[in-house]
């Protein structure tokens, strides 16, 4: 038997060379500039043109395409259309070849580069980053790759910082972009400030004013689809998230509060809600107000009743909430005397006859385990008597409701006057002062005794600023509830005011709480505290 025999083929480039040589490539172009500002423009058409005329002068080259995404973040490959484009033709085996300018054109983001790299050469498609010099049909090693994507990213981060920080320092100054966009109320005026739009803000303070009389955000939206008014984004159908972002937007008062939202990861690009661990800058009379400052705090006030209402039968004790219900306005008024439960509208059929009566809803739902004796009320009876009520306070006892009014509304004063602001701001300068001076005396030495009196200040200073802000709170709600008192003086004043038939709106505006003492009478309570007994006519 012949001895074996191993003998060696020597590669030969210059084969390869020429396969490659006799085939036309099907050469790619990848452009991007991440900006839309005018040079970033100019440098965008000048990158399609330098390619363009480069495929076109080489021999065995021909054009598979200029893909560019003009003003687009290399952060992310999703938001990149004509990129995604490139690589579906790339999976298709329409293009053998991809250049690009650099690595950071390509992408921003170390590992989508990496991924799509891999991807393009396991299909057998090199890409040439001019710049770096690189080939990746020539490259033996990621690590060159990663390196320099990894800069890219890096570069990408240090803009997202800049830009975030040139953005905070002009909310200090009042300085930011107000977004008209799929914005509800206003547009860009001629003076480049916000204009209000007539009829979207006629449309604004109807939802404002609907809220206030008791509508339930979905008749609210009802109400918008009913007559035609359309979304900030042009729908016909509206949600009740959409209303309620409406309600609690502080622009529509004029104000704005900037930093809401903040970006903690720049390479997921996900907005946070802001709970604090960003400054945030509250901006007062911006712009023009659509609503007046009071109609918006009375529905924020109105919104936290609604969100805060108690359990409406013992069933749902356990979750400590109820549910707001807004088809009728005696379902958040009318309590039952015995167990404190509301009342719920129910219809009865006797033989065949339909009533509509008022029922204790620990009574309905329990029997008598709850609520033993709480009368059931017909709807008739129960609107004749607030009727009656009303007439009688308006014929007889406006000077007795006038007074207990005026009397609430000195109350509030005098509350507001208990904490006296100029005193507490005093009682601050006077503590900053003395921890000045302390922090002066320490200097650079240890000192016990000067640090404990230091840290004592300290905390009375934190705890009078806390104090500031309860104050400031507690001021703005009762003004909000001054105002409404003064509105229902306004009200009964009036002397055209009749009331010949029950309204839910009046009771909504009139009555706080009615309370069933027994089958033949009711206890009414009226804005600001005023109460009279009623006979029901049963």
């Amino acid at each position: 038997m012949k001895s074996k025999m191993v003998r060696e083929i020597p590669a030969n480039p210059f084969l390869r060379d020429a396969r490659k040589l006799k085939k036309n490539l099907r050469v790619a172009a990848y452009c991007r500039v991440s900006t839309e500002e005018e040079e970033q423009q100019s440098s965008f058409e000048i990158q399609v043109e330098y390619y363009t005329n480069k495929i076109a002068s080489h021999d065995n080259w021909t054009l598979a395409g200029i893909f560019a995404d003009d003003g687009i973040s290399g952060v992310h490959v999703k938001n990149r259309t004509q990129f995604l484009e490139m690589i579906e033709l790339c999976k298709k085996k329409k293009i053998d070849l991809i250049l690009t300018k650099s690595i950071s054109r390509f992408a921003r983001n170390t590992l989508e580069c990496i991924q799509y790299v891999r991807m393009l050469k396991a299909l057998g498609i090199p890409v040439i980053f001019e710049k770096e010099g690189i080939n990746t049909a020539d490259m033996t090693s990621e690590m060159l790759l990663t390196c320099l994507s990894s800069f890219a990213q890096a570069e990408s981060e240090s803009i997202s910082l800049n830009v975030a920080r040139g953005k905070r320092m002009g909310y200090k100054q009042g300085k930011f972009s107000f977004r008209y966009t799929n914005f509800l109320g206003y547009r860009k005026g001629a003076d480049g400030q916000p204009e209000i739009v007539p009829a979207q803000a006629d449309a604004i303070q109807m939802m404002f004013q609907s809220y206030l009389n008791g509508d339930s955000l979905f008749k609210i939206k009802e109400a918008l689809e009913n007559k035609g008014i359309l979304t900030a984004t042009g729908k016909k159908e509206w949600t009740t998230q959409a209303i309620l972002r409406i309600l609690q937007n502080e622009k529509y008062m004029g104000d704005v509060l900037l930093q809401k939202t903040f970006t903690a990861n720049f390479l997921e690009g996900k907005p946070r809600k802001n709970n604090g661990e960003l400054p945030q800058y509250y901006i007062e009379n911006n712009h023009p107000a659509i609503v007046t400052r009071e109609v918006f705090h009375r529905v924020q006030e109105e919104i936290a009743r609604r969100k805060s209402k108690r359990p409406a039968s013992q069933k749902k004790s356990k979750t400590n909430r109820g549910k707001f219900t807004s088809q009728y306005a005696l379902s958040e008024r009318l309590v039952c005397g015995i167990c404190g439960c509301y009342y719920r509208r129910v219809t009865w059929n006797i033989h065949g006859r339909k009533q509509i009566v008022w029922r204790c809803i620990n009574r309905l739902e329990f029997g008598k385990r709850y609520c033993g004796n709480s009368p059931s009320i017909p709807e008739e009876a129960l609107h004749a008597a607030i009727v009656k009520s009303v007439q009688s306070l308006l014929d007889g006892h406006q000077e007795e409701l006038a007074s207990c009014l005026q009397e609430t509304i000195e109350n509030y004063w005098c509350d507001d006057a208990a904490t006296s602001p100029l005193a507490v701001q005093n009682k601050l300068d006077r503590l900053n002062r003395e921890f000045d001076r302390l922090l002066l005396l320490i200097g650079d030495e240890e000192n016990v005794f000067l640090e404990k009196k230091l840290q004592k200040i300290n905390n009375e200073i934190l705890s009078l600023k806390q104090e500031v802000k309860y104050t400031e709170r507690q001021n703005v709600q009762n003004r909000d509830k001054m105002d409404k008192l003064r509105e229902v003086m306004e009200l009964l004043s009036a002397e055209n005011m009749e009331i010949t038939e029950y309204s839910d709106v009046l009771v909504c505006r009139l009555i706080e709480q009615i309370t069933v003492l027994s089958k033949t009478e009711i206890r009414i309570r009226f804005v600001g505290g005023y109460e009279v007994e009623q006979k029901l006519l049963i």
